[in-house]
């Protein structure tokens, strides 16, 4: 499966999710997606590949030992790893085809913003609506 950053300057491909998509609702998640959870993917480092653009990558230690890379160009967060485990920590949603997980869970849901709701009395709209 290839996947992309936003610009299209970074490019990497990986064989094989190594388990379930995790939606992590963790606060350093939260800060560095800009968004309520970042949903993630474990992939063993022998099934991950850049395929360009590692030199536009930046990094960006948000825990001790952890790096989170992205796109210098558009910022676009594509990994997360600990530079001595044996797995990286995919931004699924980089990914430009379906990986098929084998399953989900919510992680960090302890770090769940109060405001956040799907419950079935808020609107949901299958794309921006007109008015």
């Amino acid at each position: 499966m290839k996947g992309s950053c936003l610009c299209g300057a970074v490019a990497y491909e990986v064989d094989r999710l190594a388990g379930p998509v995790r939606h992590c609702h963790c606060r350093t998640c939260q800060k560095a997606q800009g968004a309520a959870f970042a949903s993630t993917g474990r992939v063993d480092r022998a099934h991950f590949r850049w395929l360009k653009g590692e030199d536009r990558l930046s990094a960006f230690e948000s825990s001790p030992g952890k790096l989170r890379r992205f796109c210098s160009v558009c910022g676009s967060h594509l990994l997360a790893e600990w530079v001595d485990q044996p797995q990286v920590i995919l931004r699924v949603v980089t990914l430009d085809e379906d990986p098929h997980p084998t399953g989900f869970a919510h992680i960090w849901t302890s770090h769940d913003l109060p405001w956040l709701d799907f419950g079935d009395d808020v609107p949901a709209h299958p794309e921006f609506p007109a008015a």
